[in-house]
């Protein structure tokens, strides 16, 4: 990648507009950590958003920058990247976030701001300049990241319902009151190594595009620590909207389906991130609550508001790549 004009004020404009996409994704995915520890009474709301957002930034020191790379390198052609590119992306994954956290939907950042990328480089130079691979990858996900979260937590569910078969409720409740905190840590953990990743990447597209840094060279550190910590002060001020959707709407948990869900999802969510590939926390603690609820019946579900939620997911990459392929037009007149 060539370095093109870029003054130092879009740099940091854009830098700032990054980090802003990234407290926005902790802010509206904070439900995704914290809703089954909230929703079964283990902690507090204003506790739970603490202990989330401390397991996002530790997540620093566990997760190699394998799904960074997939932003800034496998969904479009790194030759075509610029700042009006990434003011696109940006732009349009921000507007999605906002609408979707008004209304309560809990839709998928990361999908966002790939559908951002798609927008404004379509907009930009065409189908040609999409890496289909990498694309389709993260598109298969939007289907496997969910289903593996729901049959995780089922199997979770069912193996510990078999385990604690002869124990009394109370005690099982007691007992995985305290195990909740141990599963919610470890679904936060799985969720800062994912997501605060891709904004990792896509300050690392902009940095190339502007020739101060060069491609081969490791990601600078202060890039790594600020989207960490972006992400994990917008966990700490929480989407509430959108915690009693997931907590409470889908179906009723106790601390012991809140465990097998936060588990199931954190599995699901290690594996991906391991393999590089960005997936929606959204997407698989949903998949996760529905096959802990579904083991007690389909009826213990809420499947309109299920569906509705997937509907959410099918539209998101569409609706953020027109937005951003909008945003890209307006960038070319203002930046």
């Amino acid at each position: 990648m060539q370095g093109v004009e870029i003054s130092l004020t879009v740099i940091v404009v854009l830098v700032a507009l990054a980090l802003a996409f990234d407290f926005m994704n902790g802010f509206h995915d904070a439900a995704n950590s914290i809703a089954t520890i909230v929703s079964t009474g283990v902690l507090k709301p204003q506790q739970a958003v603490v202990w989330a957002a401390f397991f996002n930034v530790v997540a620093v020191f566990v997760f190699q920058l394998k799904v960074a790379t997939t932003i800034g390198k496998g969904t479009i052609d790194p030759s075509i990247v610029d700042h009006y590119v990434v003011f696109g992306a940006l732009i349009g994954a921000i507007i999605w976030n906002i609408v979707t956290w008004y209304y309560g939907i809990p839709s998928s950042s990361s999908h966002a701001l790939i559908g951002g990328l798609v927008g404004a480089a379509l907009a930009k130079s065409g189908p040609s300049s999409l890496i289909w691979a990498g694309i389709g990858k993260t598109v298969l996900f939007i289907f496997v990241a969910p289903l593996l979260g729901l049959v995780l937590g089922a199997l979770m569910m069912v193996a510990v319902s078999w385990l604690c078969n002869r124990t009394t409720p109370r005690r099982v409740d007691k007992h995985f009151r305290r195990l909740q905190l141990v599963s919610a840590s470890l679904y936060s953990l799985g969720h800062g190594g994912n997501d605060a990743q891709k904004t990792i990447g896509i300050i690392w597209m902009l940095l190339l595009a502007a020739g101060t840094a060069k491609a081969g060279e490791s990601v600078p550190t202060w890039v790594i620590v600020a989207c960490y910590a972006a992400m994990g002060l917008g966990t700490m001020f929480g989407g509430w909207r959108i915690v009693k959707t997931m907590g409470q709407r889908i179906t009723k948990l106790k601390p012991v389906g809140g465990f097998c869900a936060e588990t199931g999802g954190a599995i699901t969510l290690f594996l991906a991130t391991g393999l590089g590939i960005p997936v929606s926390t959204t997407h698989t603690i949903t998949g996760a609550i529905v096959g802990v609820g579904s083991t007690n019946g389909p009826r213990n579900v809420r499947w309109n508001v299920a569906g509705g939620i997937v509907w959410a997911w099918v539209l998101t990459i569409p609706a953020s790549a027109l937005m951003a392929a909008i945003a890209w037009g307006i960038g070319r007149m203002i930046l």
